[in-house]
């Protein structure tokens, strides 16, 4: 017997839909004969627990309950926030499913007679009497939700799936996992959400989360779990999902060590920011690691490819060490301190031996400039306890601060500035080939150095790979700050040195990292995941694969795989669940510029007749052109990132920012032309495959030029 599914236009079976026994609706009365009417009315009664829930923190009265004006602040501040997380969103359903458990469930939540049912939504809803009507998606009870089977049923008789349109609860889908009658078969309302017309910025997938991603994303703090997924897989909605289980799971420790999510741009950011705040987590802050490392110098300069390479490259990070610790020289003189009528003398060579025990202990150098005046002051301590006086701490310190002692640390570990040395570096060929030596070739410290070097650290064109190498330079003096829990997504894209910037944000904590060797589009994209995990200094992450694909059809993403032989060798093709005919098309367009322009165009429109977000692709270079030839037919366009709406709905994207992008129609304009704007053919295709695999329900190619061979072959 097949899973039954009711719609709001026909007429339920209710014996496919019956609770179990004793389960009862939040009045206390059976199951109604029209069960599609007995779970929009549990939606209003949840809707109106929630506001509920809202209004009385919005009754808090703290006046009594705060000592002063900082404590109320804060106290406030955590009622806004509390206040913003119980919204009740118009557009986002409050549950998607039901669990019907055979038995009770032990704990807090589920103590009572059999048949206990619980609804699955983004957040928990309790009544007034403090009992749950919506379960969170991340509590444990609501896992079977995910992982349940016919093989493996973990006590669940009945799973139900809810349909909706417009915020209306209109369907319901069943599922009797211990029902032997019932044969398997693939949810409809399932399928239907996965394929919902994109409309807006990215959603949360917590509605469809599959097993293998459901692993993913209820995996434990302590690791770093990186995540090699192909085009469509939603290795970012996993990634995001973690970061929202991770908080329910260990909220005060991550609010004591706080979340980052890093992504490739502005625009993806843009695109995602809306996931979090959609499961109630309004505290994790967004990046790209040139926000992380542009904290102290304006980038304002550009670095040829060949150059950002090299300065990318992890020897880098031995170069600045050596460059740092170039500052310290040994002492050639005593250190005399005058106290009342006394002096006190620490000869030079025992003030090298300081002076090497902490080189020997390679502590950062801020850190031993700041502890040698204490090793002096101590030193002499020692000879005052020796002459029978009875020094405190009062009088190290004292003596750490004394003129002499001072000017021993300034002439022998003076203070640096991290920018200063990356400066010297790119402006001074013998200060670089000191530092260089036996690690970087001439030709590389050539491609290095500044055609014309600045005076200042403020008037330099510092590049986003010097501001890198500036923040590993911070580093080695001082400290990088670490986050509890950080996600990096589109990580095949980063040099070593980015890695080792973001590892430093993490180095007490963990990461996610998510990417597809495959779309690597940097002439300094990572090969391997256990090399970028080495740089990153999480060498012992778990690293999963996901090779299902939910999102590009089955044609779409087939064509796009002819290119992995040429651009990512041995990497699985993404094996996509959704077959979808008709929904690629590659048109070869005769005659010149202005007929392909046009058909670009005509084809815009064609997709502009479908339902959901249109994307038109193209080389960067052509972007130009091609609005110009959308404004011309009366067409307004997007810019990647700028949130579509029901009125405007096509966007313009240049090929370099369609990472990580989604529309439910592309248009992509010239595959040559993508191709061609890269500085190397392999880059060229791995940006071609990622313009391939922006589609969700259909793609056409056009082209004048030949497409490229590997396209070509079947």
């Amino acid at each position: 017997m097949p899973a039954h599914v009711a719609e709001s236009d026909s007429t339920p079976d209710p014996t496919g839909t019956t609770d179990p026994a004793g389960a009862t609706d939040p009045a206390g009365a059976t199951d109604p004969a029209d069960p599609l009417a007995h779970e929009r009315a549990h939606l209003a009664a949840s809707r109106a627990a929630l506001r509920g829930m809202r209004e009385d923190v919005q009754a808090l009265d703290i006046r009594d309950v705060t000592a002063n004006w900082v404590n109320a602040a804060v106290l406030q501040a955590q009622i806004d926030d509390r206040i913003k997380a119980l919204a009740d969103l118009s557009h986002t359903p409050l549950f998607f499913g039901r669990l019907d458990y055979l038995h009770a469930v032990g704990g807090e939540l589920a103590e009572g007679a059999d048949g206990e049912r619980f609804y699955i939504g983004r957040r928990h809803v309790h009544d007034a009497a403090g009992d749950p009507m919506v379960i969170d998606w991340r509590a444990p009870v609501s896992q079977p939700y995910y992982q349940a089977s016919r093989t493996n049923p973990q006590d669940v008789g009945l799973r139900r799936r809810f349909g909706y349109t417009g915020g209306e609860l209109t369907a319901y889908e069943d599922e009797h996992l211990t029902d032997p009658a019932e044969a398997e078969h693939t949810s409809r309302l399932l399928q239907t959400e996965i394929e919902r017309p994109r409309v807006g910025p990215m959603r949360d997938i917590v509605a469809t989360i599959q097993p293998e991603q459901d692993e993913i994303v209820r995996s434990g703090l302590g690791g770093t779990v990186c995540v090699q997924g192909g085009p469509g897989t939603g290795k970012t909605a996993v990634g995001l999902h973690r970061v929202a289980f991770l908080l329910y799971a260990h909220r005060e420790r991550l609010a004591r060590t706080g979340t980052l999510v890093i992504g490739p741009n502005r625009s993806f950011l843009h695109y995602i920011e809306q996931v979090l705040p959609a499961l109630g987590e309004l505290e994790v802050k967004q990046a790209t690691v040139d926000d992380l490392v542009r904290t102290g110098v304006e980038v304002r300069g550009e670095d040829e490819a060949a150059t950002a390479v090299v300065k990318g490259d992890a020897r880098m990070a031995e170069v600045l060490r050596r460059a740092i610790r170039s500052h310290v020289t040994s002492p050639v003189e005593p250190v005399v301190v005058v106290r009342g009528s006394r002096r006190w003398r620490v000869p030079a060579y025992e003030i090298q031996e300081m002076v090497d025990e902490l080189l020997a202990r390679d502590m950062r150098y801020g850190a031993a400039h700041e502890a040698l005046p204490q090793r002096i002051a101590h030193a002499v301590l020692v000879r005052m306890e020796e002459a029978g006086e009875a020094p405190d701490d009062r009088v190290q310190n004292s003596v750490a601060r004394n003129p002499a002692v001072k000017a021993a640390v300034k002439a022998v570990w003076p203070a640096v500035d991290p920018a200063k040395v990356v400066l010297r570096l790119l402006s001074d060929a013998e200060f670089l080939a000191a530092h260089a030596g036996g690690l970087l070739s001439e030709e590389e410290q050539k491609r290095l150095l500044w055609a014309k070097p600045a005076r200042s650290v403020k008037s330099a064109k510092w590049s986003a790979a010097d501001a890198v190498l500036i923040d590993e330079a911070g580093d080695l003096v001082a400290r990088t700050h670490s986050l509890g829990h950080v996600v990096l997504d589109e990580a095949q894209d980063l040099s070593p040195m980015q890695y080792r910037a973001v590892g430093r944000r993490c180095s007490t904590g963990s990461a996610t990292v998510l990417g597809d060797l495959a779309q690597g589009t940097t002439p300094w994209s990572t090969e391997s995941w256990g090399e970028a995990l080495f740089h990153l200094g999480k060498a012992d992450a778990v690293v999963e694969e996901l090779t299902a694909g939910f999102r590009v059809p089955r044609e779409v993403i087939a064509y796009a795989s002819r290119l992995l032989p040429a651009i990512s060798p041995g990497l699985a093709a993404v094996e996509s669940v959704r077959e979808s005919p008709g929904s690629l098309a590659v048109r070869e367009v005769p005659g010149g510029a202005d007929e392909l322009d046009a058909a670009v165009v005509a084809a815009c429109e064609e997709s502009l007749r479908h339902e959901g977000s249109i994307g038109l692709i193209a080389a960067d270079a052509r972007i130009p052109v091609l609005g110009a030839a959308l404004e011309a037919a009366g067409h307004a366009y997007l810019s990647p990132g700028e949130e579509t709406t029901a009125a405007s709905r096509l966007t313009l994207v240049p090929a370099s920012l369609a990472k990580g992008l989604e529309y439910d129609y592309v248009v992509l304009d010239e595959p040559a032309a993508v191709v061609d704007g890269e500085p190397d053919e392999r880059t060229g295709l791995r940006r071609l495959y990622v313009a391939l695999t922006r589609a969700v329900s259909g793609l056409i190619v056009l082209h004048a030029a030949p497409l490229p061979e590997a396209l070509v072959q079947a």
